[in-house]
């Protein structure tokens, strides 16, 4: 199969990992960035093959994330893959924030984390479903959702993050249910700490030896392995395991 995804937040981190990754399995990129402009054209520099295309957009705008999955059609002809990666975490403390602050970490977090996936969830699905045809064991197509260990540990220092992940967790296991009839097939994957430029700050911070002494693995995940498991979700994943959240967190939190 010749595929196509469109891959958010693929300028760094995370997202980069998942974009290289599936160029090297031949898939077609069109990445998503918001603002780092200089990041992404690095990033889509570095993927095999060609047929790859850069795009921006502002997820936490409705009419942005139109423009994106319009954009990224155009360019690839269809996309059969969506990964909804691109996130923000800010921190506000719930003592230490004052109310306009805490109120527009809310906002910005949930229009961004939860919102912008709901809507271009939205806008695959349609897309998706409209064909006729598809291979029975890809289905007509993918959805991947990026989520966070946050989303059961809970943090303590951004509230409004760990919230955008289980709501993001909702989503994803209530329309797989809504999808898996029409062989549209969603996963989530649920990382705990990654060693990213992101969590740079945090991991060389004060609060960096309590992270890594979280991680019985001596040292806290890398991107690639992210990206490894939602590849698999992406391209091999059975459609049975549709609606499954899938920790990757080195067994830093474990859940029943």
């Amino acid at each position: 199969m010749n595929l196509s995804a469109l891959v958010t937040g693929g300028s760094r981190g995370i997202g980069r990992a998942i974009a290289i990754q599936l160029a090297a399995r031949g898939v077609r990129i069109a990445l998503h960035y918001r603002n780092n402009r200089k990041a992404a054209a690095a990033t889509l520099a570095s993927l095999q093959g060609d047929g790859h295309s850069l795009l921006d957009a502002d997820l936490a705008d409705p009419d942005a994330a139109t423009r994106l999955w319009n954009d990224a059609v155009e360019r690839l002809g269809a996309v059969d893959i969506l990964i909804n990666n691109a996130g923000l975490y800010i921190n506000h403390p719930l003592l230490g924030t004052d109310y306009a602050a805490w109120q527009a970490a809310w906002q910005l977090t949930l229009s961004t984390n939860l919102v912008g996936p709901a809507n271009l969830t939205f806008l695959a699905a349609q897309s998706m479903n409209a064909r006729a045809e598809h291979d029975e064991a890809f289905g007509r197509g993918r959805i991947v959702n990026i989520s966070s260990r946050g989303a059961f540990r809970g943090e303590p220092d951004c509230p409004a993050y760990a919230a955008s992940k289980a709501g993001l967790n909702a989503l994803s296991q209530s329309l797989a249910r809504a999808l898996a009839p029409h062989a549209i097939y969603l996963y989530c994957i649920a990382p705990g700490w990654v060693a990213t430029e992101m969590a740079e700050s945090h991991l060389s911070g004060p609060g960096g030896p309590d992270i890594l002494a979280q991680h019985p693995l001596g040292r806290v995940n890398r991107a690639d392995e992210i990206a490894a498991a939602t590849v698999y979700c992406a391209l091999d994943a059975p459609p049975a395991m549709t609606g499954g959240i899938i920790d990757v967190n080195g067994a830093s939190y474990l859940r029943s």
